[in-house]
């Protein structure tokens, strides 16, 4: 996986929030040059996520710091798997071991996540995207988590995608207004528009709109909406999504499912860092 150098920038950050100009604990207690051996052992079950960015750390750090991965990204783990080993100066372990655990605990959340919707919905023709409610400066990691866990990518940010929600269609004055804009604007571009009842999706389809998200809608309006859309568009159901009414929502005929809990409520998962030797 290429890793882009910005965000390569956010993990230099990171390890300077945390290391700042010394790691004063190592500096005064590990002696100059001895060497360790370190396990990154899962403290439960879930599904893997971040490793090409636990490697970035410590190449980052330290370019004589080795990592042996025991486990792809997408591996399911349970307690007391060793999911890599990490060999090297033994203050480097030690530097880096935070900044290191953080990013594959929080990522891997996000694909344990994903995947516990992916598995709900998975005999279905629905398929479950993520939101941009993601921390910021982290989306492309979480993102990126997203796919391990077996859900798919919405648009990355505001520039690779027209997506017309409430405020722009009250900023233009109407949906065919918005639309309309947006095609003369861009007319390579499909167009995505959000839309909160059965009337406001007519419109949509009249103005020709490519992608319609139901915003909030019930499990029984989604299925009209599916039903009045005839295959025309794309739909795509939104808000409000958990792991209780999921499938439902899938079984209603929808195509995506946008869950922005997978990115922004993803409970870390429990790793830890051993030196054995």
């Amino acid at each position: 996986m290429h890793i882009p150098e910005y965000v390569r920038n956010i993990i230099r950050l990171a390890l300077e929030e945390d290391v700042g100009h010394c790691d004063v604990t190592t500096t005064h207690i590990v002696l100059k040059g001895k060497k360790s051996r370190a396990l990154i052992i899962a403290k439960g079950s879930f599904i893997v996520a971040g490793l090409p960015f636990v490697r970035e750390v410590f190449d980052i750090y330290d370019k004589n710091a080795m990592l042996k991965v025991f486990f792809d990204d997408g591996s399911k783990v349970r307690k007391g798997d060793i999911i890599a080993e990490v060999y090297g100066d033994s203050a480097t372990i030690l530097s880096c071991e935070r900044v290191s655990l953080n990013i594959l605990q929080r990522l891997s959340g996000v694909a344990t996540l994903t995947n516990a919707y992916v598995k709900k919905i998975r005999d279905t023709n629905a398929k479950i995207v993520d939101t941009r409610k993601t921390t910021p400066c982290l989306r492309f990691m979480e993102k990126y988590a997203v796919r391990t866990g077996g859900g798919d990518n919405h648009r990355f940010g505001l520039y690779d995608g027209i997506l017309i929600k409430d405020n722009h269609i009250e900023s233009a004055g109407s949906i065919t207004e918005a639309v309309k804009r947006a095609r003369s604007a861009h007319h390579l571009s499909k167009i995505e528009v959000e839309v909160e009842n059965l009337n406001d999706l007519k419109e949509a389809l009249k103005a020709g709109a490519d992608v319609v998200m139901l915003d909030n809608m019930s499990v029984e309006e989604t299925k009209e909406a599916v039903k009045t859309a005839k295959g025309r568009v794309l739909i795509e159901a939104s808000g409000n999504v958990n792991l209780d009414n999921v499938r439902p929502i899938a079984e209603t005929g929808v195509d995506l499912i946008s869950v922005g809990a997978i990115t922004h409520s993803a409970p870390a998962v429990d790793i830890s860092m051993k030196i054995v030797e």
